[in-house]
This record gives structure tokens, sequence and C-alpha cells, in this order.
């Protein structure tokens, strides 16, 4: 044998020695996270999860979406049952009360001053975090993916009638939309009124006009709560949309008839629209060559003091059940979301909002608004922080919420169809909801909100 040979052999064997002689790299602590987002959002989630993977080497987080808000929330139902629950989930805003109810979860309070993170919890907007917070201001998830509504306007066509800014009023709208038609637009305004857009109809409105939705301030103080919107200017505002569709002012623009209103806006076919600002980055890519379009706060009656829009969109939820290995990489996991430089990425690749001042700073102070296509979208936060949430208008805290919404969809059918007149509608809907809001009274009998 040569010498070459016996130096390479007992090289090869040194090495084996030492590699033998190294404990074995920790493998990362898996844990699972689900989600309601499909389509482009998902891709978003997803390379948000790679992005915390690459990060460290710790922990490795699995997303797994559930197709939409309504899945992901049944599906976590279904696996805590089996003990098969993932240790995150993301909650739509309208399944808070469920979660609380539930009992089924770990607070992130506790669950990030346990794992040694400190978080400073007054730097969520309040407008986001009462949303998801207690009675007592106590945040038990952690607000995600958030978006109000805004109206979005065609500066070209209010340009031809002379206007170089969007209606502050219903009054100016009126006059806007008549002016619109008078100049040769079909569409002045689009809506639709499907269970979805109850968050933009009734919820928004009532909150940025201080109306409640419901007694008990809109169900934050009891299980007792029930609907009051036939007794309040959401009656008005209902009446004049229907006027104004019957003047043919409004039009109704939804997937079913062939456009929905996002794009007979992006399209030029309509010249104003009321949708959430995660919309904006839509309506850039899609929008019609040269349209030059904006956004601002939604209109409120003249002589009302504006309020705080609402927040919609989601939140995450540790569920309770779970390892504490996992737990640790779900608060570690929850840091990295939190980090300024992570809403900078989120807010850029999707158009939903900063959730916490020091994230919309650090993209103010890298130039995110300054120029298109994310201009504008700063809008939102001056309308979620318009006024300082009251009891009123810090969100809408009934059970099965859903519901209530598809039957505000199937009443606004009825009224848009003659079928019903805007009183006896608004009343059907009231009558009905407070049946799913006895229901769910009556299912969780004893029981208080937190």
């Amino acid at each position: 044998m040569s010498k070459f040979y016996n130096c390479i052999s007992a090289a090869a064997a040194g090495v084996m020695s030492l590699a033998l002689a190294l404990p074995a790299a920790a493998a990362p602590i898996k844990f699972d996270f689900w989600f309601g987002l499909s389509g482009d959002l998902e891709r978003v989630v997803q390379t948000l999860c790679t992005n915390f993977n690459n990060s460290q080497k710790d922990y490795e987080v699995s997303c797994v979406g559930q197709g939409n808000y309504d899945a992901a929330l049944q599906n976590t139902i279904a696996a805590f049952r089996a003990g098969k629950q993932p240790a995150i989930v993301q909650v739509y805003d309208v399944g808070t009360a469920t979660m609380m109810l539930s009992g089924a979860y770990y607070p992130v309070g506790k669950l990030m001053s346990e794992n040694g993170y400190k978080v400073n919890w007054d730097d969520y907007f309040p407008g986001i975090a009462r949303y998801y917070a207690t009675s007592k201001g106590e945040l038990l998830s952690f607000p995600f993916n958030s978006s109000t509504a805004l109206l979005y306007w065609n500066k070209d066509a209010f340009a031809k009638i002379g206007k170089t800014a969007a209606p502050k009023t219903w009054e100016e709208a009126a006059d806007d939309m008549k002016a619109l038609k008078g100049a040769g637009y079909d569409c002045p305004m689009a809506i639709n009124i499907s269970g979805n857009e109850s968050w933009q109809l009734m919820e928004q409105f009532s909150a940025i006009h201080s109306e409640p939705v419901a007694t008990q301030n809109n169900g934050y103080d009891g299980l007792d709560a029930r609907l009051t919107v036939n007794k309040t200017k959401f009656v008005k505002y209902v009446t004049d949309l229907k006027s104004w569709y019957d003047a043919g002012l409004i039009k109704i623009k939804s997937k079913d008839l062939g456009q929905d209103m996002v794009q007979a806006f992006a399209a030029g076919d309509c010249q104003m629209i009321m949708t959430s600002v995660g919309d904006h980055g839509t309506v850039g890519k899609t929008q019609k060559a040269g349209m030059n379009w904006d956004v601002a706060e939604l209109p409120v009656y003249a002589g009302t003091e504006r309020k705080n829009s609402l927040v919609g969109g989601a939140s995450l939820w540790v569920l309770s059940g779970k390892s504490a290995d996992e737990y640790k990489g779900a608060a570690a996991f929850l840091d990295f979301i939190g980090k300024p430089e992570t809403a900078l990425f989120w807010s850029t690749n999707t158009g939903y909002i900063p959730v916490r001042k020091s994230g919309f700073d650090f993209m103010k102070s890298n130039g995110f608004y300054d120029k298109a296509p994310y201009k504008g979208r700063e809008v939102a936060i001056a309308s979620l922080t318009a006024s300082e949430p009251t009891p009123i208008t810090r969100g809408v805290r009934l059970g099965n919420f859903t519901q209530i919404r598809a039957e505000f969809g199937n009443q606004m059918q009825a009224i848009f169809a003659n079928k019903v007149s805007v009183q006896e509608g608004i009343d059907n809907l009231v009558k009905n909801g407070n049946a799913v809001l006895d229901r769910f009274e009556a299912t969780y009998k004893g029981k208080q909100l937190p």
C-alpha cells in the first residue's frame, strides 16, 4: 500500500473520529400555522414563512392554507376536537367572539412574556388593537392582516366636472354623481349588496357616524346584545343608496353579473367605489392605461363629526394544547412578524396596512408612501386614527356574525329588487339577525365575553 494511500486513510479516519466526537446539530423545532388567505395572498404568506425559516435555525414553521377564512376556523375547530390543532391559526375579525368564548387559546401576552419577548402593546394602532382586545383592552391574539374601507375615485372623470378632490360628504357625493351622469358617465358609482358588503355599507358607515350596530356597545359588554340598525342613521343611508340606484347614479356590480366593482373601477367603467385598501394594489395592476385615480376617506353626512373607521382582516391566535417547544417557536414567529422590516415586506406585497406605529413610521422613513404604486395607502391609517376609538367605534363583537352578514345581503337584495321597503327590509335584518344572536347566547349560556 502506498504512503499516499496511507496518509489519505489516516486523514479520513481522523475526520471520521472528529465527526463522531461532535454532537449532531439539533433539528429545528417544528410547528404549524394555518391561514385563510388564497391566491396571490397565499403565496405572500408562504414567502413570509420561508423568510422566517431562513432567518434562524432553531424553528421551522409549516404554513398551510385552508382556502378561506370560514374554512380556516371550521377546520381548526374540528382539528382541536381531534387533538391535531395547529400552534397558530389566522381567524378573521368576525370570528373573534367565537375564539374568545372557546377557551381554546393561549393569550399572546402571556405567550410572549413567558418566552422572553417584551412587546410594547401600546405600539399597536388603537383602531386595530381594540377590535381584537377584551373589554378591558387586553389583546388575546396578534393583529395580522389589517385593512379598512376607502373611497376610490377617478381623477380624470372628476376633472371633467371641474372637481379636483373627492367628496367629503354624502350630500357632495350626490351632486358629484349627478354631474358625472350629466357629463356622460353611465356609472358614477358602483356598489355591491352581498353579505360581504355589510363590512363597508353597514359596519364602516355606522362607525364613522358614531352609530351603534347593536346594543351592549356593539356586543362588547354582553352576549345579550341585539341589533339596532333599524333605528339609526343607517336607514337614511340605505334609503339614499336606493334612490341613487333608482336614478341611475349607482350601478350594482358583482362577479355574478360579470364584473365586480373593483374591475369596473379599474377599467374606467365606474368612477367611484367603496372598497378595502387591500384592493389598492389590484387597481394599480389592472387599471386602464393612463387612468389617474386616488383614494379618500369614506364620505359622511354633513354635520357629522367623523370617527375612526373599523379595521377588517384577521388576527393570529395561539391555540392551547401544544408543547412548550412549539410555543417557543410560535413566540419567535410572532416576534418576527411584528418587526418593522416585516411590516414593509407585508404591505409592499399585499396592500394591507401596518398594524403597529413603529412599522408605519419605518415605512414612511423608507419613502414607502411617497409615490405610486403605494401612495394613497396612508389614507387608511388616517381613517383608522380619525378619532380615539369609543365603545361604539372600537368594533363589532357579535356571535355568528357571518350569518348576520348573510342576512344583510338577503335583505339588501330584497330592498333593491323592490320586494320590500327600506324600513321593512332593515326591520327584517334586525329580526332575523337577533334570532341568530338568540341562538348564540343560548349556546354559550352562563359564559361571559372577556
